[in-house]
């Protein structure tokens, strides 16, 4: 065991939490950059399906499966 002090030096303490602290700017700012893109994607996959469908009437869409009339629930079980 050692007891005989040599941990480190006041300067060392303070270039390493200059270190962190840089270190976390940077991961801030990737984060930052990478939360902006996904947001922009999402942004255009949902204006390109808006456009391919021709805005929310008929198309593809979800059908509601408690429709009163015809093919939904209670059309068939009601």
């Amino acid at each position: 065991m050692c007891f005989g002090g040599g941990g480190p030096t006041d300067a060392e303490n303070k270039a390493a939490a200059e270190g962190r602290v840089a270190a976390d700017a940077a991961k801030q700012e990737e984060i930052q950059a990478r939360a902006s893109k996904k947001r922009e994607d999402v942004t255009e996959a949902i204006e390109s399906s808006t456009e391919r469908r021709g805005g929310m009437r008929g198309g593809a869409g979800r059908r509601s499966l408690m429709r009163a009339g015809g093919a939904g629930f209670l059309g068939r079980f009601g």
